[in-house]
């Protein structure tokens, strides 16, 4: 079970055993990290030179808030994280909210409120990154992939055209330079 891949990748890297305790005890509703974090690990063990936590550029907490869809709830949020441990870039971000934000940010129209975290990653730019995991209570890896996890672990770039145009596509590509940084990687547009 390609879950259980991933689980074993994230049990082996002691920084995002911590990052994932931290964020399960921070108390922020329906907590999980994803996206590049989770990516920036595979990638670098599987396809590149190795996982290096300074690499990261941020760590994207997600929470589901749907009484509080403030920005000044993101920022708390955020804060709370960086007290418990300061080193990680984190990003904390209510998925609840992101119909309130999204369309003037990244363009587009409207865009529908998210009820789940696994809808809003669902959503999230390549289907490598529409991934996400968490810590229970009992310390057992979850892991929420709408899209399933063979982009993920098997190497590739390709676009979920779910909320992202090719044209956001590109510009991500070449800010990420995945060929770059993980030399493995295979890029499908």
């Amino acid at each position: 079970m390609r879950n259980d891949e991933l689980r074993d990748l994230v049990r082996r890297s002691p920084w995002l055993i911590r990052a994932l305790g931290v964020v399960r005890d921070s108390g922020l509703p329906d907590a999980w990290i994803g996206a590049g974090a989770i990516r920036d690990l595979v990638w670098g063990v599987r396809y590149g030179h190795g996982f290096d936590p300074s690499s990261v550029r941020d760590v994207d907490v997600v929470f589901l808030d749907p009484a509080d869809l403030s920005r000044d709830n993101d920022d708390r949020a955020t804060r709370r994280l960086a007290a418990a441990w300061p080193e990680p870039p984190w990003e904390a971000k209510n998925q609840a909210a992101v119909h309130t934000w999204y369309p003037a940010k990244f363009g587009g129209g409207p865009v529908t409120p998210l009820r789940s975290i696994a809808a809003a990653v669902a959503t999230w730019p390549e289907y490598a990154t529409a991934v996400a995991v968490r810590l229970d209570p009992h310390d057992h890896i979850a892991v929420c992939a709408p899209h399933g996890l063979d982009d993920l672990l098997d190497g590739v770039w390709r676009r979920n055209p779910t909320r992202v145009s090719p044209q956001i596509s590109r510009q991500r590509l070449a800010r990420h330079r995945p060929a770059e940084r993980w030399p493995g990687v295979r890029v499908e547009i």
